[in-house]
């Protein structure tokens, strides 16, 4: 027995366990670092301050850690519709008895802490995703497999932009980077890379040049229709007239539906994120600042930062949210671009760690959820970083790992050491 227990622990991936506790680590002393005052008495672990709450989420996190490693490995497929499903209806439920805070309905209030199901929706949905991609032959290239797989994305996903939790929806696109490495369509990828493109490419355009676009594309689509039809009844090749003319719609469709969606789809507040994400100098003194704030405070850091609890940008609460979804512009105020690269280094070596753990495993559902996690988590990492310096809008998404929440911090802690899980027996072919 205790020979067994060893060899389990030996087959235990000690370099992502050290990247994850290196990172929560730093986290935990950035969000110190946020509530810290000079004047202040209280100590780190003091259970009044951020800090301290946070201490305690991630002694949590290492419970459930362990407990995570004691399982059965083939409870995680066996389970995987069942939590699911269990998942679907805490999202409904939420919407109907949930704590609304700052216009989203998404929170369960239980006194002592608040839980968010939109997070374990993640987890949920890449194990049932797993599943499904694992039983039988799936091909994705065919409707009747790919329909399902895209029901299980984005059900969930539906669900929690119903409350008004559109950041959190917007993860679960990155469950489609899975699918098309599990042989998802080129021609979709392609409609998809299409879609962002327009849609942000028209959020920029000045409205008199959206109406001469949008009117040149509707004449163009109507021309590459005739010709198409011309062809056809002359009974000539027509395949290049005909996606020419499909292509033009769809782009015709895209550009038309940008101003139904900002003006009928998006809160108010989301409306201003998108101005703002246009022009970032109109309106800084509302929903400019948060932006402007951060981006003032990472530049201040210079090449080696103000030092540990010195951030003057920090102290004197510019930034909103700094200990949540901000917390990088406290690591670049005090840590300086050095300490900026070295967390992107961490977690570009987490990514890449994870890759490989999804590379080697021998089950199709281990691979898949592998891959599940490596999306989640980068999607995760480029968004809040990016919405930090202002490269993506601010859709309110934590920091993996570093920003404060035990919602976070245990989905995360149990996405990614279920993966560590199943990696420890991944020279066994099992029907997991």
């Amino acid at each position: 027995m205790e020979s067994r227990r060893a060899s389990l622990v030996a087959q235990i991936d000690w370099l992502t366990v050290t990247l994850v506790g290196v990172l929560v680590l730093a986290g935990w002393l950035n969000i110190f670092a946020v509530v810290y005052a000079p004047d202040m008495k209280k100590e780190i672990w003091d259970l009044s301050l951020r800090s301290g709450k946070q201490m305690l989420w991630i002694v949590l996190a290492c419970a459930i850690v362990f407990f995570i490693l004691v399982l059965d490995v083939k409870i995680y497929h066996t389970f995987a519709y069942p939590l699911y499903g269990v998942t679907l209806v805490l999202l409904v439920a939420v919407i109907i008895f949930g704590r609304e805070i700052q216009g989203s309905k998404s929170w369960f209030d239980l006194g002592f802490m608040r839980f968010q199901p939109a997070e374990l929706a993640k987890y949920a949905t890449a194990l049932a995703l797993a599943r499904y991609l694992s039983e039988g032959t799936k091909k994705l290239t065919k409707l009747t497999d790919l329909l399902p797989a895209l029901l299980i994305i984005f059900v969930p996903a539906l669900i929690i932009k119903l409350q008004n939790e559109t950041g959190s929806a917007l993860v679960f696109a990155a469950f489609l980077v899975v699918l098309y490495k599990e042989g998802l369509s080129d021609y979709i990828m392609l409609a998809g890379v299409i879609l962002v493109a327009l849609f942000i490419t028209t959020l920029f355009l000045p409205p008199n040049y959206v109406y001469y676009v949008t009117r040149g594309l509707m004449g163009l689509a109507v021309l590459a229709g005739v010709i198409t039809l011309w062809q056809y009844f002359k009974r000539q090749k027509f395949s290049i007239a005909l996606h020419t003319t499909v292509l033009l719609s769809y782009a015709l469709v895209i550009m038309l539906s940008v101003n139904f969606f900002v003006t009928k789809v998006l809160q108010p507040h989301q409306k201003k994120r998108i101005e703002v994400f246009i022009n970032p100098d109109a309106d800084l003194k509302d929903g400019g600042w948060q932006v402007a704030q951060s981006k003032i405070a990472i530049g201040s850091g210079g090449l080696w930062g103000k030092g540990f609890l010195e951030g003057t940008q920090t102290k004197f609460d510019f930034v909103p949210d700094q200990s949540t979804d901000f917390i990088f512009c406290t690591i670049g105020e005090e840590h300086g671009w050095v300490g900026t690269s070295l967390v992107i280094v961490l977690f570009a070596t987490l990514l890449l760690r994870l890759i490989t753990l999804a590379e080697r495993q021998k089950s199709r559902f281990s691979k898949v959820y592998g891959y599940c996690v490596v999306a989640i988590v980068l999607f995760h990492f480029m968004v809040n970083v990016g919405m930090t310096i202002g490269l993506f809008p601010v859709i309110g998404i934590p920091l993996p790992f570093f920003s404060y929440g035990g919602s976070a911090l245990w989905s995360f802690t149990v996405l990614l050491f279920s993966m560590v899980k199943l990696d420890m027996f991944r020279r066994q072919n099992l029907v997991v």
